[in-house]
């Protein structure tokens, strides 16, 4: 709760941006500490963070629970694939992986929350705008199914996605240590981004409008323009993430705009709690580490193992991990204070 407590406007505090100085450079220091395969798993960690912080954003601080943040991150994926391979070079795809998923936003979330629709035929919708995607792209294995010279092989997916090449360099291309780099200073540029958003009059606006709706109306936002707004830079933010993660696997397929993707972001959220942009990233970092602990265990039924997980952690985690941990801190400082007091008391 934290961060919407912060959103009373002008900037955050500077022991905030100390935080956020020491974790940074922490997570650059990795590297130097960890192997290969770790240094992998972070990556992705990181990556998949930025759909899963995309979700808190959306359904924490403006009350819209979406499906499609999948489709948005499915579609920034191959756009950043087939633009990479059709024109040789990496940086505008890469915007071009942020911008067109916008705009899939933009034209989705106009029809839906201009039309009024409700919250819960609009998470179904974007549902729907997910499986469509999935279902297309899984049946486009025919030669026929071309953009410019590039395949895109149904759902065998494209296995020769570019490496991001780095624009001052000549043509040198990120290898496993600057993909780890780029997926955390960007994960930390758009938490900043996001959180200051938040502190904002149109972040108030949107703890407002998911607060309230018709009340935010009667005070004269036109809550239609800030739920566009918050849906578009979801979406952006979701292809971001899914131009990174085919840098990251040099591999892009249908299964990024699965169902079954969907329902573990929305996990990762609850896990982690979506009243907080911190929560998502926890809840991702945990479960995808569970997730590979227990795979790599060769525990059996894994899925099971991990719906069990979210059973105890919705039971007694209810709001999520971090505001739980948070609500715990501040009811012990408490107790510490008042034994103090008493204290105090006791000796005068």
């Amino acid at each position: 709760m934290a961060e919407i407590r912060g959103s009373r406007g002008g900037l955050p505090e500077r022991r905030w941006w100390l935080a956020v100085a020491v974790v940074l450079i922490a997570a650059l220091a990795l590297p130097n500490l960890v192997g290969e395969y770790p240094l992998l798993q972070l990556s992705v960690v990181a990556i998949l963070s930025l759909v899963s912080m995309s979700e808190g954003f959306l359904w924490g601080f403006v009350g819209i629970l979406s499906f499609g943040q999948t489709a948005f991150f499915g579609l920034g994926g191959y756009t950043y694939t087939v633009a990479a391979l059709n024109f040789d070079q990496t940086t505008l795809p890469l915007l071009a992986a942020i911008v067109l998923p916008a705009l899939l936003a933009l034209v989705i979330g106009y029809f839906m929350i201009y039309g009024r629709i409700g919250d819960l035929y609009l998470s179904v919708i974007t549902l729907v705008v997910t499986l469509i995607l999935e279902k297309a792209m899984r049946a486009t294995s025919g030669s026929q199914y071309v953009i410019g010279s590039v395949r895109l092989n149904g759902q065998n997916g494209i296995p020769t996605v570019p490496s991001l090449a780095i624009p001052w360099s000549h043509g040198q291309t990120l290898d496993l240590t600057g993909v780890f780099y780029l997926s955390v200073v960007c994960l930390a540029i758009v938490y900043v981004a996001l959180r200051l958003l938040l502190q904002s009059r149109t972040g108030r606006v949107f703890v407002a409008i998911r607060e309230n709706d018709q009340r935010a109306q009667l005070l004269g936002y036109d809550s239609r323009v800030y739920k566009l707004l918050a849906f578009v830079i979801a979406g952006a933010v979701a292809g971001f993430a899914g131009a990174l993660y085919g840098v990251w696997g040099n591999f892009v397929s249908p299964d990024m705009f699965s169902l079954s993707q969907s329902a573990q972001i929305l996990i990762w959220v609850i896990v982690g709690g979506r009243t907080t942009l911190v929560g998502p990233i926890v809840g991702c970092a945990l479960i995808e580490y569970l997730t590979t602990a227990l795979g790599t265990a060769a525990v059996g039924q894994v899925t099971v193992i991990m719906g069990l997980i979210l059973m105890f952690a919705v039971v007694f985690f209810r709001r999520g991990v971090i505001p739980s941990l948070g609500d715990g801190a501040r009811l012990l400082w408490r107790h510490i204070q008042s034994r103090g007091a008493r204290g105090a008391n006791v000796s005068q």
